[in-house]
């Protein structure tokens, strides 16, 4: 019986620990695509307690404890810290077989020595022996980073912000990088016209012109891509329930936008116009400037109602999708191919149902100029556990070439997720080296050293050059 967690945790064989131990553990991180606060990593935060470090903006854990019957002021109510701490602690080994079972004891191993299981009983224990670091500027929030070998990090940006974390990081931190990601959601958010038409006008002050035409907007958000790109950008951004497209003429098009600019309710045909003309012209810009377009499709947000008005949004209760979304993303895809406009695109499903539409579909647009332009994303939200990762992983070999897949993110709020790398790269090693001792795989262990290395960072590196 093999111990928990221990040196060759996820590992089968002998070939999966010399993949990952001598190949895999040593590769820096690319993370690039995270929610982590720019301003915590500009004025280096110090977490005040496992609480704030572990607990805050992490809706998977959130869902774990109010599924195990917490109640919401320990969640995110107004109870004290270590109360909070407490009642996680008395959740996690309720959480086995779930990935935040596993999740919190790397964290525990990995940023603070601690290899006790965490429970109730251990955890005030395990909560001043954690606290006791977090004091120190070792675990301060740049030192975080620096511990998991980070060496790109990409949070996700309003195109209105004035990216001035970023700016103290560049200037600051010379050993990684903290880069922007050009996220325009609210471009497409046309359900509220009144919040949508307040973010055009913050958008028109902000360059010094009005705007009363979908060009006039359309350039306004060009002016944003372009200052993004100045600081370091080299990512868009854009969370989907499902692709959007649809034809459209040029009168449609301005007759569509003058009545959202008007507050005047939009049929679903005209939000799918506007919604395909702003998506196109990201598109385009991204094509131009040699950028990655990540497209992350089917989520259902904010399912609760009641919650949502007492708690907000990203607070853990939304769910996947299951609408169709093969035809209209070809088909988007399609309308900048045929103009050679396509960026470089990584395509997220949050429903596993749509694995193969995926993974067949990034080989409809894949361009000798680029190997692996057009990519199947990593196992996201949902998805970012074993099972999914590794679903995944078959799905990208089965469809497509997996020696050129640019690996894991972390798509977390945490400074403290940044194990997930591992997790990935742990079940990537043993993934291929079962193959081996099935005799499915030949057993070239250079060439398969020299794969996994490239998945787990250099396929990034050359990917985004960051």
């Amino acid at each position: 019986m093999k111990k928990f967690m221990d040196d060759n945790f996820l590992l089968s064989n002998a070939v999966a620990e010399d993949l990952y131990h001598n190949h895999a553990a040593k590769m820096p991180i690319i993370d690039y695509h995270n929610h982590l606060p720019p301003e915590d990593i500009a004025s280096d935060r110090c977490f005040a307690n496992m609480a704030e470090a572990t607990l805050e903006g992490d809706h998977y854990k959130w869902r774990g404890m109010r599924s195990n019957g917490i109640e919401e002021r320990f969640i995110t109510g107004d109870a004290k810290p270590e109360e909070k701490w407490q009642k996680w602690a008395e959740t996690i080994p309720f959480t086995m077989r779930n990935p935040l079972y596993h999740w919190q004891h790397l964290e525990l191993q990995r940023y603070f020595g601690v290899n006790d299981l965490l429970n109730g009983d251990k955890a005030r224990k395990i909560y001043e022996t954690c606290n006791e670091q977090l004091a120190n500027q070792s675990h301060s929030c740049r030192n975080l980073l620096r511990q998991q070998n980070v060496e790109v990090l990409c949070t996700t940006d309003d195109p209105a912000d004035n990216l001035q974390f970023h700016q103290v990081c560049s200037e600051e931190i010379e050993d990684f990088k903290a880069l922007p990601t050009f996220r325009p959601d609210k471009a497409l958010a046309l359900d509220d016209l009144y919040a949508w038409n307040e973010w055009i006008d913050k958008l028109a002050q902000i360059a010094d012109q009005e705007v009363k035409s979908f060009d006039g907007a359309l350039q306004v958000l060009k002016d944003r891509h372009n200052y993004f790109h100045e600081r370091g950008c080299r990512l868009s951004d854009h969370g989907l329930p499902r692709a959007y497209y649809t034809d459209y003429t040029a009168s449609e098009l301005d007759a569509a936008f003058a009545k959202a600019r008007a507050k005047t309710e939009l049929s679903d045909q005209e939000k799918e116009i506007l919604c395909t003309a702003f998506m196109q012209g990201f598109g385009r810009w991204n094509a131009e400037k040699g950028w990655a377009m990540q497209l992350h499709l089917g989520p259902m947000r904010n399912n609760s109602t009641r919650r949502f008005e007492t708690v907000g949004r990203d607070a853990g209760f939304d769910s996947m999708n299951d609408l169709p979304i093969a035809e209209k993303l070809s088909r988007f895809m399609d309308s900048l191919d045929v103009k050679n406009e396509l960026p470089k695109t990584i395509l997220y499903n949050l429903n596993p149902k749509d694995n193969a539409v995926l993974g067949t579909m990034i080989g409809n647009f894949q361009d000798g100029g680029q190997a692996g332009k057009i990519q199947f994303g990593s196992g996201w939200w949902f998805l970012d556990q074993l099972d999914g990762m590794e679903k995944q992983m078959n799905d990208l070999s089965n469809f497509g070439l997996i020696s050129k897949f640019v690996g894991m993110l972390t798509d977390s709020r945490s400074f403290l997720s940044f194990p997930r790398h591992e997790y990935f790269r742990r079940l990537l090693c043993d993934l291929f080296a079962r193959d081996v001792a099935q005799g499915k795989l030949p057993d070239d262990r250079k060439f398969l050293a020299q794969l996994i290395e490239d998945i787990c960072y250099n396929n990034a590196k050359n990917y985004f050059k960051f």
